[in-house]
């Protein structure tokens, strides 16, 4: 993999694999492709499309523009996608950290995106590896009927931010302390044994400065196997996060866990406000 470069993408037959992309890796019809004449003028606007190129051929991008939000300029990540026989490569993290050095070159110190929640790997990438943190669930950002095979359970998505500047390690430390006590707090949202969800009190919960909410470690899997499961994970995960949320908390971290043979995953959440992050 030594011959994979990152790099800007340029001229027309490099802009029509990315569209070529889009389609190969979420399954959307032309419809729904961000076209070459959006992706061109986002660049000369100042956007950043940069490449994965493993000789000429293109297998990763990520795509994002300026953005401005509570009055600070910011770098909105739109999209980042892999080729699927590339996905061993780290080749995600180094276009996102690409992306970063970008973004910071243009004077820019934050970055946002969105994500579907119940995608643990997702999850482990934006929270535990890159630092991010959320503050927004959104109900069908993309509407209910979004084309994509990804959407079978709707398009809900948590707003992350990544402040480009913050110091992920002290975050490391601060989480440590906080799976020390995961066993004392009670999941807003628990994988149950047939891994249908398990509601809790969320008033009773949301008491404290902590809260936990589990997911199932694979839930494209289980669509497939149990789409009413499937739906009924969105439905708990969305009542428990925008909850959450609206009473203070920040969901701040991600970690892949197992209970004997089941392995999920559990975000963790803190009652405190952006400000006192930084």
């Amino acid at each position: 993999m030594t011959n994979i470069i990152i790099r800007d993408i340029e001229g027309q037959r490099e802009l029509r694999a990315v569209e070529e992309l889009q389609k190969k890796v979420w399954g959307i019809p032309d419809l729904d492709v961000v076209p070459l004449t959006q992706l061109v003028a986002a660049q000369a606007a100042g956007g950043v499309l940069l490449g994965a190129f493993d000789g000429d051929n293109l297998v990763g991008f990520v795509y994002g523009f300026v953005g401005y939000e509570h009055g600070r300029m910011t770098h909105h990540s739109h999209m980042l996608a892999v080729r699927l026989d590339y996905r061993n490569f780290n080749l995600g993290q180094k276009l996102k950290m690409a992306q970063r050095a970008r973004a910071l070159s243009q004077g820019i110190n934050l970055m946002t995106w969105t994500f579907d929640p119940l995608q643990s790997l997702n999850a482990y990438f934006n929270f535990s590896k890159l630092g991010v943190f959320s503050d927004r669930y959104l109900i069908n950002f993309y509407g209910e009927d979004a084309a994509s095979f990804l959407h079978q359970t709707g398009t809900d998505r948590l707003w992350v931010t990544w402040d480009l500047a913050s110091s992920h390690f002290q975050k490391k430390v601060d989480e440590k302390k906080l799976k020390e006590n995961f066993g004392q707090i009670t999941p807003l949202v628990k994988v149950g044994v047939d891994e249908f969800p398990l509601s809790g009190d969320l008033d009773e919960e949301l008491k404290g400065e902590h809260a936990l909410i589990e997911i199932p470690g694979n839930i494209n899997d289980l669509v497939k196997r149990n789409d009413g499961s499937a739906q009924k994970w969105r439905e708990s995960t969305r009542r428990a996060f925008t909850e959450a949320i609206k009473r203070g908390f920040l969901v701040e971290n991600f970690h892949r866990t197992n209970r004997g043979d089941q392995k999920f995953g559990v975000y963790s959440l803190s009652r405190r406000k952006i400000e006192d992050r930084e």
